[in-house]
């Protein structure tokens, strides 16, 4: 089995140093940039599975990386590297089409669960199974039968498309934005998609004041417990 390509792609050389350590520790391949301009020569030029990508490079930042990666209709899972406070950061560069962020400081082990999730969503999306299952949580997505611990749970119409759309991206976080667009066609108000977020968790989370399927990113998005 070939191991994952990753760039990682961060101004600050303590940074390269550490994720190239830890990463090249669990066998990946890893590959550095330093800016944005020398991210997108070393995309043109090789392969690469997953980028890690600081926001606050010099002169061309993150966002304008992930906006021409994305423009260039490449499916490379980004995870966005971002302070702990950006939450704007975090949102905009969702939306622009990163797939996860870890805020810093982070932990590896955080890093490297991200970095495994987005390669599942990425595989999914490729070879999406007829059947998703999460935990007790099923999906069959031919039928349009949901199931929880092997009993059908009646959702509504506008309840499965939401529900569909967390499946189709399970794993990523999904911002506030992206969902009503996706699902309600406009930018309702988002107290909306908090109403059918509650609905879903209550019939399907064993419990919904603390759900594990269904997860809030805080100020961002919902996020869909990725299959198992």
């Amino acid at each position: 089995m070939n191991p994952l390509r990753i760039l990682v792609v961060d101004d600050e050389p303590a940074i390269r140093r550490l994720l190239k350590t830890s990463l090249a520790s669990q066998d990946y391949l890893v590959s550095e940039a330093a800016d944005g301009g020398a991210a997108l020569a070393a995309l043109r030029r090789d392969p690469f599975d997953v980028l890690v990508l600081d926001l606050g490079l010099p002169g061309m930042d993150g966002f304008e990386v992930i906006r021409q990666v994305r423009a260039g209709r490449s499916a490379l899972p980004i995870i966005v590297l971002s302070v702990r406070t950006d939450e704007a950061g975090k949102v905009r560069a969702l939306d622009l089409g990163a797939d996860d962020y870890v805020t810093k400081p982070f932990g590896i082990e955080e890093l490297l669960a991200r970095i495994r999730a987005a390669v599942r969503h990425r595989l999914q999306q490729e070879g999406e199974l007829p059947i998703f299952q999460s935990g007790a949580l099923a999906v069959d997505l031919v039928r349009r039968i949901v199931t929880v611990n092997g009993a059908e749970v009646k959702l509504t119409p506008r309840e499965y498309d939401l529900l569909r759309l967390l499946v189709a991206h399970a794993g990523k976080v999904l911002t506030h934005k992206f969902i009503l667009h996706e699902v309600w066609g406009s930018d309702t108000d988002v107290q909306y998609l908090r109403i059918y977020v509650r609905t879903l968790r209550q019939k399907l989370e064993a419990d919904p004041e603390q759900p594990r399927l269904i997860a809030t990113e805080q100020g961002v998005g919902y996020r869909l417990k990725a299959p198992d």
